[in-house]
């Protein structure tokens, strides 16, 4: 236990000094391994997990769903969400934002990445949201937020992570942050519902400008509807696995894109490499949370911390809890997959071993979303609140903490249904009984 305490110390240690995190877990395993077992063992191993990483098949979903999110952000469907959203509920008061919010939701039923979601919608969305006098508090509030749901919303990067680490089914996965991803979009709608009526000034009292619903607004979503239809569809009815799902959605949005006449050459070359740069980086600390865990396994430390809760006779709700405050507070310094890679191999066997009343897998498909919800925090919280800077980035007018100050009611949104989800976990089972 002592030795583990120190590596993760040495971890901190590192990433504080801006070493990678996926160099620091790498260094800690190997020199782990290396005094506990020696250091031509600890080579040997560390070239087993490189070849075993790079070649395994469960892997190759990632690039692939990222593949797929490039495509679509750089076909021009994310104009023809936020439109047809537009359309739907613009009329309403906060309307804009309430368009943001289901655009988001869309873009991320087929992206999978946080970041592309937030990036890409604030491009369309937070040109109008100005042009409407919406305040820059709201405006980049509401992407911020809306840009989570592309990791709550399935197909989604960390949830895909989770599922290889844990050796949990991908599909059920999915399936089980359906109804968890769309309690998420519902509730930010009445975050902005709420603050809008609470707080004066932030957005205008009537949008007169707001177009009607049109057959051209619905036509423009349609491949959006098809492509979703055709990978879950797919997957959920057994054509094919979530690898082949994800395949045929890359194939799918490249053929949407060429219908569009969106996609150029030069696009399609930098598809391929914001791919590439994107699925190295993950793979790079896929690698670095391999060889760290090589050495917890020596160390048994993940057994001896789960003998050692079950002593405390707590009650598994309070550990879950626990967990969750720890990964609230780990993700306002670190980005979702390093907090997933770094703690899952930790907490996973502490959680699974615990009376839930609940068969295993149920409770490891259950912990998995209330983990994927825990992480989207990080993504809105200081100091580092990676979705905040990247909108604040594209809204150069608006200070940073009016951002912070932006994000505050839908921090509040996510953590009653944090609550919902922690003490209701039907909502994150029902639909797994229909998966096969």
């Amino acid at each position: 236990m002592t030795e583990a305490l120190l590596g993760f110390l040495a971890i901190f240690a590192m990433a504080l000094i801006r070493i990678p995190l996926a160099f620091a877990m790498g260094i800690v395993g190997v020199v782990g391994i290396g005094l506990t077992r020696g250091w031509m063992p600890s080579l040997a191993n560390a070239a087993q997990v490189v070849h075993e990483t790079g070649f395994a098949y469960t892997l190759s979903v990632i690039p692939l769903f990222i593949l797929m999110g490039n495509f679509v952000a750089r076909a021009g469907l994310a104009h023809e969400l936020f439109h047809a959203a537009y359309t739907f509920i613009g009329h309403r008061r906060g309307g804009l934002a309430h368009a943001t919010i289901a655009a988001c939701a869309g873009f991320g039923a087929i992206c999978g990445s946080s970041i592309a979601t937030a990036a890409t919608i604030t491009s369309v969305a937070l040109p109008e949201m100005k042009r409407h006098g919406y305040s820059g508090r709201l405006a980049t509030g509401t992407l911020a937020a809306g840009g989570t749901l592309g990791i709550l919303i399935p197909p989604s990067v960390p949830l895909v992570i989770y599922a290889i680490l844990t050796e949990q089914n991908i599909a059920k996965l999915f399936a089980a942050a359906m109804i968890p991803g769309a309690i998420a979009m519902l509730g930010y709608v009445a975050a902005i519902a709420i603050y809008v009526r609470l707080v004066p000034g932030q957005a205008p009292e009537h949008d007169d400008d707001a177009p009607g619903l049109s057959v051209r607004a619905v036509w423009g979503v349609l491949p959006i509807l098809v492509i979703f239809l055709i990978v879950f569809g797919g997957i959920y009815g057994g054509l094919f696995t979530p690898t082949e799902g994800a395949a045929v959605g890359s194939a799918a949005t490249f053929l949407a894109a060429l219908a569009k006449r969106e996609m150029t050459w030069k696009k399609f070359g930098d598809c391929f490499y914001a791919t590439a740069e994107a699925s190295a980086m993950i793979f790079m600390i896929f690698l670095g949370a391999d060889l760290m865990n090589s050495a917890l396994t020596l160390t048994q430390v993940p057994n001896q911390l789960a003998n050692l809760v079950q002593g405390w006779g707590l009650s598994p709700f309070m550990v879950v809890a626990a967990i969750v405050a720890l990964y609230i507070a780990l993700g306002c310094l670190m980005d979702e997959l390093s907090v997933l890679l770094l703690t899952i191999p930790i907490f996973f066997p502490v959680v699974i071993g615990l009376d839930f009343g609940m068969p295993q897998e149920s409770v490891a498909l259950w912990f998995g979303i209330v983990v994927l919800m825990t992480v989207s925090f990080g993504l809105l919280s200081p100091p580092v609140g990676l979705n905040v800077y990247v909108v604040n980035g594209m809204a150069r007018d608006v200070p940073i903490a009016e951002s912070y100050r932006g994000v505050l009611p839908f921090l509040a949104s996510d953590l009653v249904r944090l609550l919902l989800l922690m003490f209701f976990p039907v909502l994150s089972l029902w639909l797994v009984q229909f998966v096969g």
